[in-house]
């Protein structure tokens, strides 16, 4: 491809200067433009951007300083070389050049070969700045791209991280027939809660949208100590006696240990520190009687308060080995009779403010009686107790 040969805008008020100076440099191959004020000169720069200016001091609006500045100031512009000429005494214009941001200047009468050597130069530092300026061009344009492409694979991996997760969530819960998608409804429960709740605005600074997104990835983690428990407690269809009651409230401890493990080896995931949490936590109460450590109101960590009651809920209308689904009603009147006891008196307002989306999601999410496929697996390999 043939270079475009370089171009000069010429700005002075005197047309016989002009001719003069399109004389001297159209043979030597520019391209020659020409203005013949101060405000003409800045509207041909920015149509044309030329290589070089060369600007006269006297014109009638603005003089060759101000439209220096000018030019400097616009950063679309402030890398076109300036002469300036001047009849000036040397020093005065010297200083005053460079104050304007000019980057060269010659008196008149100038010098052919003086100025001839200085537009050589002043196109060679223009063309290197053009390069510097389309690499740094097609840099930010790269490191946008890595940027896209980065977010891109992290989002991947955030969903491998999340599908992992549920995955096991759901391979622990499916050991109990009756769970259906107890593990969907109480995450968009909690979600819902949680958005609720954000309303207030003691706790606006704490339920923010990455905590609200953590949550519904995590909370489907809370049971998964269960895989430690036997069936014949598990799926018992009665009342447990009191001994088998400790054994299952150990799932709590076996699955918050068991997610500490995961914590540290995943060097502090901030996902596996909440589900760890809710896992350890969601059976603490209120009033402080709750297990596995007794704790009390607000010690009982904002996301565990939040899973608990959702947990509840669900439990309350959803059929178990040991009891027949509740109404709405009933559920809704056992939470209530729980508040300030075992449940945060915030959380169950926030609940009774749902109703209507806790039971168009328990509709939505309903239980399709299919056979969990650990059942499925365990009945093929022959195997009928944990």
């Amino acid at each position: 491809m043939t270079e475009e040969p370089p171009k000069i805008l010429i700005a002075d008020d005197q047309e016989v200067n002009i001719e003069v100076m399109r004389h001297f440099l159209a043979p030597k191959g520019y391209e020659i433009f020409a203005a013949l004020g101060g405000k003409e000169a800045l509207d041909v720069v920015t149509k044309i951007m030329p290589d070089v200016i060369i600007l006269d001091l006297v014109m009638p609006d603005m003089n060759g300083y101000e439209v220096c500045q000018a030019i400097k100031n616009n950063p679309q512009s402030r890398h076109i070389p300036v002469i300036i000429l001047t009849g000036a005494p040397q020093e005065e214009a010297n200083i005053r050049a460079l104050d304007s941001g000019a980057d060269d200047f010659l008196q008149r009468p100038f010098n052919a070969s003086f100025l001839d050597a200085r537009i050589r130069n002043c196109i060679r530092t223009k063309r290197l700045q053009d390069n510097l300026l389309k690499y740094k061009e097609q840099l930010e344009e790269y490191n946008t791209l890595l940027e896209v492409r980065v977010q891109e694979r992290t989002q991947q991996v955030e969903r491998t991280q999340y599908a992992l997760l549920f995955s096991l969530a759901k391979l622990a819960e499916s050991r109990d027939p009756e769970t259906g998608r107890h593990l969907e409804r109480i995450r968009t429960y909690a979600k819902e809660l949680t958005a609720e709740l954000k309303k207030d605005a003691f706790l606006s600074d704490v339920l923010t949208d990455d905590f609200s997104q953590t949550l519904f990835h995590a909370c489907p983690l809370h049971d998964i100590g269960k895989v430690g428990i036997p069936d014949r407690i598990l799926l018992k269809p009665g009342k447990l006696t009191t001994e088998e009651f400790e054994i299952m409230k150990m799932h709590t401890e076996i699955g918050g240990d068991t997610l500490l493990l995961a914590e540290k080896e995943a060097g502090g995931s901030s996902l596996i520190a909440m589900a760890r949490s809710i896992a350890y936590y969601h059976h603490e109460r209120w009033d402080g009687s709750g297990y596995p450590k007794g704790l009390e109101g607000e010690n009982i960590p904002i996301e565990a308060r939040i899973v608990g009651l959702a947990d509840c809920y669900d439990a309350l209308v959803s059929r178990r080995a040991y009891k027949e689904p509740f109404s709405h009603e009933k559920a809704r009147d056992i939470i209530l009779s729980g508040r300030e006891t075992q449940f945060d008196p915030k959380v169950v307002d926030a609940f009774l403010k749902l109703e209507d989306v806790f039971q168009n999601t328990r509709e939505v999410l309903t239980d399709t009686g299919e056979t969990p496929l650990i059942q499925q697996i365990m009945s093929r390999l022959g195997v009928t107790e944990f």
